[in-house]
């Protein structure tokens, strides 16, 4: 998005730089990624980036106008929710993809919005190892942390989010089979920063309301979960034996909350309206004119795109019995603007990824997360034979 940036890199990129980042993250972590890895940052411009922040600055002064308690009875079932107490979002994703403004440049459009966390050590890790491999990235006038933020102050304020005033030993990072997740290189990444343990949910001990895990053979307190679980991996999961559930009421501080991976998802994206989002409709209540060919449907609740019907049809709707889990959201056209050192260019999402910070009583933006395609879904886990796409992190300019 920034042409001579671009350029510059282009004509001084070499495969071994891209050989040794790759190298740099087996030799920090032990193994590489699972997802593919782009060879390239993402450059945002000046423009592009305030486009973005004005969006997020947007959305979430929306979220805040929104009854939560209509949204959790609504799309929260009652069976699933969490009786902890819910306290305010700890993190949150807003996901933008980098698309055609129909006048010859790029607009930034809402694609989805999370309150879950992503990867938020793995992504520092790897601005920094762009730094250190490719001697010809600028070293100045571009950042990948936000909020005045540097290497120091970002992990001490997401260090405060996840552990609070508890010590690392009562913290757990939980997910379901983590060995197996393809993002499991930032739990590796979590485990390294913060000294807390990556947990199995099938691993973990119920006695009661209280749970604990086992640290070198002691069955040991957990006090606080730093909650990676995916809700719907938990019901596509057969035969799964837990010794509690997510909407167990247990005696421990769940970060986040289990009910905002619901409550702040694409089921609010219809009740939010700015320039940077595109129109969306749920599936049991959208007008009858709308030309489904300019619409994609969405299940509300799917993660890393399962689900996701880019040619939906008044059949193919017809056919669906829970359309409240649904939404029909407008296509937009993404730009293949990143040129590459191939035969395609490059079209990219840039995800904003924000921590809740107690002092300000806010959600505030501290790193980002860029994906890269040549195809028509922008996933780490498709197009994985061309080059030049993949997991990324976006340089914003100054």
């Amino acid at each position: 998005m920034i042409t001579k940036i671009r350029e510059q890199f282009n004509a001084d990129f070499k495969e071994e730089y891209y050989e040794n980042l790759k190298k740099e993250i087996v030799d920090t972590y032990g193994e590489g990624t699972a997802f593919r890895l782009s060879e390239t940052p993402i450059f945002v411009s000046k423009d592009v980036k305030n486009q973005i922040f004005d969006a997020c600055e947007s959305i979430i002064a929306q979220l805040w106008d929104l009854n939560f308690d209509e949204i959790r009875s609504k799309f929260v079932h009652r069976d699933i929710q969490s009786p902890s107490k819910i306290g305010k979002p700890h993190f949150l994703g807003i996901d933008f993809g980098i698309c055609e403004d129909g006048n010859g440049g790029v607009t930034p459009q809402l694609i989805e919005l999370q309150a879950f966390p992503t990867l938020f050590f793995y992504q520092p890790f790897l601005g920094k190892a762009f730094l250190n491999n490719y001697p010809t990235i600028p070293r100045e006038g571009f950042h990948y942390y936000f909020s005045g933020l540097d290497e120091s102050t970002y992990l001490e304020e997401v260090r405060q989010v996840i552990l609070g005033d508890e010590q690392p030993e009562h913290v757990i990072l939980m997910e379901l089979y983590p060995e197996k997740q393809k993002t499991r290189i930032d739990f590796w990444a979590t485990k390294k920063a913060l000294g807390i343990e990556v947990v199995c949910m099938t691993d973990i001990i119920k006695e009661g309301k209280k749970l604990f895990y086992l640290k070198e053979g002691l069955k040991t307190p957990i006090k606080r979960i730093y909650n990676r679980v995916i809700f719907d991996e938990i019901s596509r999961t057969k035969d799964l034996n837990t010794a509690f559930n997510l909407h167990d009421e247990v005696d421990v501080e769940w970060v986040t909350h289990p009910d905002w991976f619901f409550m702040i998802s694409k089921c609010v994206m219809p009740l939010l309206k700015h320039r940077n989002i595109p129109n969306s409709f749920y599936l049991d209540d959208f007008p009858e004119d709308i030309n489904l060919d300019n619409y994609v449907l969405k299940p509300l609740f799917s993660f890393a795109g399962l689900g996701i019907d880019l040619h939906p049809t008044k059949e193919k709707i017809g056919a669906i019995s829970d359309k409240q889990n649904y939404i029909l959201q407008e296509k937009v056209k993404y730009a293949a603007n990143i040129k590459t050192n191939s035969a395609k260019n490059s079209k990219a999402e840039i995800r904003i990824l924000f921590i809740w910070d107690e002092k300000n009583e806010r959600l505030k933006p501290v790193v980002n997360l860029g994906r890269m395609s040549k195809g028509e879904l922008i996933n780490v886990s498709h197009n994985t034979e061309e080059t030049w796409i993949g997991s990324s992190i976006g340089f914003f300019e100054d």
